[in-house]
């Protein structure tokens, strides 16, 4: 059995006091649960798992015209080994979409970073942002010409997903006896969601699918191919590594970094990481990143002070109030690519 609680979304028509305490309490306990009766159909989670097998089985070419380090906003396909977790090489691809905006910059420049290949290309620069830095995260995705039904998707289900994420953050509120709606201002225009579409190939000589890590934002659902293992959490407080293996039908939830420092560390931002398998299939995934609008900020919660527990200070890992901070510092160490690119600037 897993030590990861299974929470029913239903409930919160039912029994909305019973599903409040049981979602603080896994929160504050773990940091992940199982969410099932979560209202998404299962037709569209087929779906999204089948167009996900589809993409990665279109000739690299295909995925390489999408790649990752065209775009000065971080949207794109990622090969093998492209991206970084704590320094440690990634061993998966994947394609990042997020919510499509024009950036609020000057224009670009009319040069580019030569790609690494020495190559030159039409890609769009960086541009010089008029304001933060972060504002640059904003911008449109890059969609594979040879899967067209993969925007509709994707948007479609970015739709699904923001409802059930904004009724749990509204559970966790209520349950910590705020507003249920504090945190929706910060979510009402341009949220920064994001969608990754990951594939881990099995019998690799990695065993790092990603590295240990907190997510930095918010919350993340993640659904995840029924025959694919290899996602571990390590609890708060607990020593050794524990197994979360696929759910068929629910969604793995875990709270972010922003939403552990809006309740001063009541709710816990749970370490974990994706192993590799040695044999089998391929591993797919795909989470589901509930953030706020890059200029927002999470609201505190005024806790009680019992229930202030106070959040886990990393020097390398500054938390900021202004969610887009927290973006920019996590996109640029884990593709050093694209910021040596587009951001020549920020090399260090």
């Amino acid at each position: 059995m897993s030590a990861v609680p299974v929470l029913d979304l239903s409930l919160l028509d039912t029994e909305p006091e019973r599903f409040d305490g049981a979602v603080r309490a896994a929160a504050h306990d773990v940091g992940f649960f199982y969410l099932t009766r979560h209202g998404v159909a299962h037709e569209r989670i087929d779906e999204v798992l089948a167009l996900a097998r589809e993409f990665f089985a279109l000739p690299q070419a295909d995925k390489d015209a999408i790649a990752m380090t065209n775009s000065p906003h971080f949207r794109g396909y990622t090969r093998l080994g492209g991206e970084l977790t704590r320094g440690a090489v990634d061993w998966r691809e994947q394609i990042d979409l997020g919510q499509e905006g024009v950036s609020p910059a000057r224009p670009p420049s009319t040069t580019v970073a030569p790609d690494e290949h020495g190559q030159e290309s039409a890609a769009p620069s960086a541009s010089v942002p008029a304001g933060p830095d972060y504002l640059n995260l904003i911008g449109p995705n890059q969609w594979p010409a040879a899967l067209p039904a993969l925007r509709t998707v994707m948007e479609r289900w970015d739709a699904d997903l923001a409802r059930v994420s904004r009724a749990l953050l509204r559970a966790w509120a209520r349950s910590l006896g705020a507003d249920p709606q504090v945190f929706d201002a910060a979510f009402a225009v341009e949220p920064a969601t994001l969608i990754k579409i990951v594939r881990y190939p099995a019998g690799t000589d990695s065993d790092q699918g990603v590295g240990a890590h907190k997510d930095s934002g918010v919350l993340t659902l993640l659904l995840v191919d029924p025959d694919s293992e290899g996602l571990q959490v390590l609890p708060p407080g607990a020593r050794e590594w524990v197994d979360v293996p696929p759910m068929p039908g629910a969604f793995i939830v875990n709270i972010g970094e922003m939403l552990e420092v809006g309740t001063d560390g009541y709710l816990h931002a749970t370490e974990h990481r994706v192993v590799n398998r040695r044999a089998g299939g391929d591993r797919i995934s795909v989470p589901y990143f509930f953030n706020p609008a890059v200029t927002a900020r999470m609201p505190h919660l005024p806790l009680p002070a019992d229930l202030r527990t106070g959040v886990t200070v990393d020097p390398d890992n500054p938390i900021f109030d202004t969610y887009g901070e927290n973006a920019w510092k996590s996109r640029l160490r884990a593709h050093p690519d694209v910021a040596a690119r587009h951001y020549p600037q920020t090399a260090s």
